[in-house]
C-alpha cells in the first residue's frame, strides 16, 4: 500500500437526476485530458443517454459477480482497483449497501480501503442518504431511505461540492425522460418528485453544504492562528446586560443588521462564573423573544470580565460588528472605573464597536438590595453565642490567666467568634470579635485588670486577632449570602424553564398558563384584569373600571387594589394575584408570566376574530355573487327556454315536425343547464352551511374513474385512463366523488387541444391516494391557481354562456367534505394537472 492517503471529492445532490454521476463523468473527463490516470470503478447510468455517452473514452475496471439467492449481481471490485493502482478512480453512489457477502457491507466502507492505498476517489451522494436527515427526509417526503452514509465519512472529505438544479429545471428533466423511463415518470413527479418536496431537500443540501463550509473556514483559521475577523458574511451581536434598556439596543441591533442583506444577529448575555449577576429574569425572558421574533439567536456566556468575555464570544462566531449600551453607572463611578464599553472597544480589535444611547443612561444600575442571607433562627442563635458565649468563656479562663498565654486565650476566643459567624452571620461575629479584643485587653493582656496594652506586640496580637475574626466572619457571611442568592437563581431558572417549556410545547391557552402560575408560586387565585374604559386616578380599587379577563383557582380579584401582588403588564392589563405577598424576586419572575399571559390573550382574541370574521366574510362574498349569478347567468337559459315555449304555444305560425323537434331540444337543453345551475348553487349552499348530506364509505377508486369517464358522454373519447391494479381503496362518498371527477375532466377536456387527450392516473402516497386528471392546455400561471377556485369566476374566460363559474369551487368543497383536498398543479412540459387526494381507508393502511 501507499503510505499517502488518497483524496475523497464528492458531489452531493438535493434528489436523484440532478447531475451528480454526470458531473463525476465530467471531471474525469478533464482530469484525463490533463494527463490524470483516471479509472471508472463504478458507475450507474440508470439508462440515461447523456450519462452513458460519457463513458466513452474512460477506462472501467470490471465489476465483480456475486450470487445471493439464485440471483447474480454486480458489485465494486475493490481488489481490482486497488490491483490496477490509478491516480483517481470513479465510484458512484457511496450510500449503497453492498450484496450480502460482499467483504463490506457498504461501499463507502470500500472506498475507505481504497482511499487508504493511496487512490484518490470521486464519488456522489444525495441528501437523503446523509444519516442525521434520513428521517427529516422521510418526514417530508414520505420515502423511508434504508441506504444511509455517516455524515462524518462525508464531513471527512477532501472536498464536497454541490450539484443544484431548480425543482422545476429537474422536474423538466423528468418530463423529457432525462431521468427515468417514460412509463415512471408521471409516479415520480406525483409522488417523491413534488415542487414541494424539492424545494425542501434543496434547502437542506444546501444549509449541510453551507455548515461544512463555515465548518472549513472555523478549522482554517484555528490551525493558521488567524484571530482577526473575516468579514465572510456580516454578523452583528448585541450585548445584553438584562435591563430595561435592552429592547432598544436589539432593535437598533437589528436595524444595522438589516442593513446587509442575509446579515445574521445575534443577542448575548455574560453571567458572571458564580451564576449571580443581579440581572432581571423578566427582561432578559422578553429581550430574548424580540431577538428571536426579529430573527436573531439567543446565547448566554459565563465570563468573570464582561469585556473578555464579550470579545471572546464575538470572536468566536466571527463576529464584525458589536452593539453596546451607553453606561447606566453615574459620574462618581466613572471616575474609578472605565466600564464594560469603554473596556470593549479598547479591545475590539477589528470588530466595529456602536455605543447605543438610551433611557437608563445615569440612572444606575438600580439592583434591589439583597435580603438577609441567614434566617431569622440563625440570626438570634449568633446573637446570643456572641452576647452570652464570649463572657462564657472569659469567666472559664480568667482563673487560669496566671498560667495562660495571651496567644492561646486568643486562639481560644478567635475560635468562639469563627462559631459565631457560622451561626448568626457576620454582624453577630464582629461584636464577638470588638467584645473579645476589650475582655483579652482587661483579663489577660499585661497590665492586667486595666485596659492598658504595655507592650507593643501584644497590641499587634490582638489587632491581628481583630482584623482575622471580621475577615472570617466576612466570609461565612458572603458563603452564606451566596449559597441563598444560588438557590434562590436556580429556583428562578426552574420557573422560567417551566414558562419556557409552556411556550415551546404550544399550550397556549391563557387559562392553562394561569393554572402553571398560580401552581409556581402557590397562590391562591390568579386573575388577568382588564381595563374597560379611560384611566383615572383613583382606579384601582373601583370594580366598574375593570373587568376578568382570565383566571384560575379561588375566588378572582375583582380589582388590582384587592390583590396581594398585582403587576402592570401595559395601560389596560394587570395581572392580580391573590393568597400571599409576593417578595421582589419572585415579582420579577411573575413579570415574566405577566407577560406571556398578555400574549396568549391576545393571541386568544385574534384567533376568534379571525374565525369569526372568515366565515361571515365568505357568506358575504357568497350571497353578493349568487345575487350576481341569478340576476345574470341564469337568466340565459330561462330566456332561450321561455322563447321556444312560447313559439311553440303561439298558433299562428305553423312549425314543421322538425322546426317543433329543434324548439324542444333547446327547451330541454335550456332547462337541464337551468337544473345543474341551480343544483350547483344549492350544494355551494349547503357546503357553506354545513349541512351537506355525506354517505362515506370504503370505495374503490377503479371503479369510480371509468364510470366518470363514460358520464361525460361525447366527450369520454378525450378521456384516456391509466390506473394501477393494485390501489387501496378510499374512504369516501361515490357519488360525490364521480361528480367531482366528471366536473374536473370536463375544464380538462375544454382546455386539451383537440388532437391531444386528458389523461387520469392514479397512485398512493402515505395515507392518501391521488388521483391526477392531466391535461396539456396553455395551463394556468401559478400565481392564478387559488383564483381558479373562487365562486362565480371563470380565469381568463369572457363567455358567459358556460355556467357560472362553480364548477371548481364546488369540487374543492366537495372533496374537503370528505375530508380530501383538490389541488392544482403545473404539467411539465405545459399544461395543468389537478390532483384530487382522498384518504385510504384504515384496513387498507400499510
Amino acid at each position: 500500500m501507499s503510505g499517502a492517503r488518497g483524496q475523497l471529492r464528492i458531489y452531493l445532490g438535493a434528489a436523484p437526476g440532478v447531475g451528480k454521476t454526470y458531473a463525476m463523468l465530467d471531471e474525469g473527463h478533464r482530469r484525463l485530458a490533463r494527463g490524470t490516470d483516471v479509472v471508472v470503478g463504478l458507475v450507474e447510468t440508470h439508462d440515461r443517454p447523456r450519462t452513458a455517452a460519457l463513458l466513452e473514452g474512460l477506462e472501467v475496471v470490471p465489476r465483480r459477480t456475486l450470487v445471493h439467492r439464485g440471483a447474480s449481481f454486480t458489485e465494486l471490485d475493490v481488489d481490482a482497483v486497488i490491483a490496477r493502482k490509478p491516480k483517481l478512480a470513479l465510484i458512484d453512489e457511496l450510500a449503497h449497501t453492498n450484496v450480502p457477502g460482499s467483504r463490506n457491507a457498504k461501499r463507502w466502507q470500500d472506498v475507505e480501503e481504497i482511499l487508504e492505498a493511496g487512490i484518490d476517489v470521486i464519488s456522489t451522494v444525495n441528501v437523503q442518504h446523509l444519516e442525521s436527515l434520513n428521517d427529516v427526509v422521510q418526514e417530508i417526503t414520505g420515502v423511508p431511505q434504508r441506504e444511509t452514509v455517516p455524515d462524518e465519512v462525508v464531513r471527512q472529505a477532501d472536498a464536497v461540492q454541490l450539484v443544484d438544479m431548480a425543482p422545476d429545471a429537474l422536474r423538466r428533466r423528468m418530463a423529457h425522460g432525462n431521468v427515468y423511463l417514460p412509463e415512471k415518470v408521471d409516479a415520480a413527479l406525483s409522488n417523491y418528485f413534488r415542487v414541494g418536496n424539492l424545494t425542501a431537500l434543496r434547502e437542506l443540501a444546501l444549509l449541510w453544504v453551507a455548515g461544512k463550509v463555515d465548518d472549513q473556514l472555523d478549522r482554517y483559521r484555528a490551525e493558521h492562528g488567524i484571530a482577526g475577523t473575516w468579514e465572510a458574511r456580516e454578523r452583528v451581536v448585541v450585548a445584553l446586560t438584562g435591563g430595561p434598556e435592552g429592547d432598544t439596543l436589539v432593535r437598533r441591533a437589528a436595524r444595522i443588521a438589516a442593513r446587509t442583506k442575509g446579515a445574521d444577529l445575534l443577542a448575548v448575555h455574560v453571567t458572571r462564573s458564580d451564576g449571580l449577576d443581579g440581572t432581571d429574569p423578566a427582561h432578559l425572558a422578553r429581550q430574548r423573544a424580540l431577538v428571536e421574533s426579529l430573527g436573531g439567536t439567543y446565547h448566554q456566556v459565563v465570563g468573570d470580565s464582561v469585556p473578555r468575555a464579550l470579545l471572546d464570544f464575538a470572536g468566536g462566531v466571527n463576529a464584525t460588528q458589536l452593539v453596546l449600551g451607553a453606561s447606566r453607572r453615574g459620574r462618581f463611578a466613572q471616575l474609578f472605573s472605565r466600564g464594560v464599553g469603554v473596556t470593549t472597544t479598547a479591545l475590539s480589535g477589528s470588530i466595529d464597536v456602536h455605543m447605543i444611547t438610551h433611557g437608563e443612561v445615569g440612572r444606575g444600575a438600580g439592583r434591589d438590595r439583597t435580603r438577609a442571607a441567614l434566617t431569622r433562627r440563625r440570626r438570634v442563635a449568633g446573637w446570643a453565642m456572641a452576647l452570652l458565649g464570649i463572657p462564657a468563656i472569659t469567666a472559664l479562663l480568667a482563673p487560669l490567666r496566671d498560667g495562660l498565654k495571651l496567644s492561646s486565650a486568643i486562639l481560644v476566643f478567635l475560635l468562639m467568634v469563627v462559631c459565631v459567624a457560622l451561626a448568626g452571620g457576620m454582624w453577630p461575629a464582629v461584636t464577638a470579635a470588638v467584645a473579645g479584643f476589650m475582655l483579652l485587653n482587661y483579663y489577660f493582656t499585661p497590665p492586667v485588670d486595666r485596659f492598658t496594652i504595655a507592650d507593643p506586640e501584644n497590641l499587634f496580637a490582638l489587632s491581628a486577632y481583630v482584623l482575622v475574626a471580621v475577615m472570617v466572619s466576612a466570609v461565612v457571611d458572603l458563603a452564606a449570602r451566596r449559597t441563598r442568592e444560588a438557590a434562590r437563581a436556580s429556583a428562578d431558572a426552574e420557573v422560567l424553564s417551566t414558562l419556557a417549556g409552556h411556550v415551546l410545547r404550544g399550550e397556549a391557552a391563557l387559562a392553562s398558563l394561569l393554572a402553571r402560575l398560580r401552581e409556581t408560586f402557590g397562590l391562591a387565585s390568579v386573575t388577568l384584569l382588564e381595563r374597560t374604559g379611560e384611566p383615572a386616578p383613583d382606579d384601582r380599587s373601583e370594580p366598574g373600571a375593570w373587568r376578568i379577563a382570565a383566571t384560575s383557582g379561588g375566588p378572582p380579584c375583582a380589582t388590582p387594589g384587592a390583590a396581594d401582588t398585582d403587576v402592570v403588564i401595559d395601560r389596560d392589563l394587570v395581572l392580580a394575584a391573590r393568597g400571599r405577598l409576593l417578595d421582589a424576586a419572585d415579582r420579577r419572575v411573575l413579570e415574566a408570566f405577566a407577560a406571556e399571559a398578555a400574549v396568549a390573550l391576545r393571541q386568544e382574541r385574534l384567533r376568534r376574530e379571525a374565525d369569526l370574521a372568515g366565515p361571515l366574510a365568505e357568506a358575504d362574498r357568497m350571497r353578493t355573487a349568487l345575487l350576481a349569478a341569478v340576476s345574470h347567468d341564469l337568466r340565459t337559459p330561462l330566456a332561450s327556454a321561455r322563447i321556444a315555449v312560447d313559439s311553440l304555444l303561439n298558433t299562428e305560425i305553423d312549425w314543421s315536425e322538425t322546426d317543433r323537434r329543434e324548439l324542444l331540444a333547446t327547451a330541454e337543453e335550456s332547462l337541464a343547464k337551468l337544473d345543474r345551475l341551480v343544483a350547483n348553487l344549492l350544494d355551494m349552499s349547503r357546503l357553506q352551511a354545513g349541512v351537506l348530506g355525506l354517505a362515506l364509505e370504503p370505495v374503490a377508486v377503479g371503479e369510480i374513474v371509468p364510470r366518470s369517464i363514460d358520464d361525460l358522454g361525447p366527450l369520454s373519447d378525450r378521456v384516456e385512463g391509466d390506473l394501477p391494479p393494485d390501489l387501496p381503496e378510499v374512504v369516501a362518498d361515490p357519488a360525490l366523488v364521480e361528480r367531482i371527477l366528471v366536473n374536473v375532466m370536463s375544464n380538462a377536456v375544454r382546455y386539451t387541444p383537440g388532437d391531444r387527450r386528458v389523461l387520469v392516473t392514479a397512485s398512493s402516497y402515505g395515507d392518501s391516494v391521488e388521483v391526477r386528471v392531466i391535461d396539456r392546455g396553455p395551463g394556468v400561471p401559478s400565481q392564478a391557481h387559488d383564483r381558479i377556485f373562487m365562486p362565480f369566476q371563470r380565469l381568463g374566460d369572457r363567455d358567459n354562456h358556460t355556467g357560472v363559474g362553480l364548477g371548481l369551487a364546488l369540487s374543492r368543497g366537495l372533496a374537503e367534505a370528505m375530508g380530501g383536498t383538490l389541488t392544482p398543479e403545473e404539467t411539465p412540459g405545459g399544461g395543468l394537472t389537478m390532483i384530487l387526494t382522498l384518504p385510504i381507508a384504515s384496513g387498507e393502511r400499510a
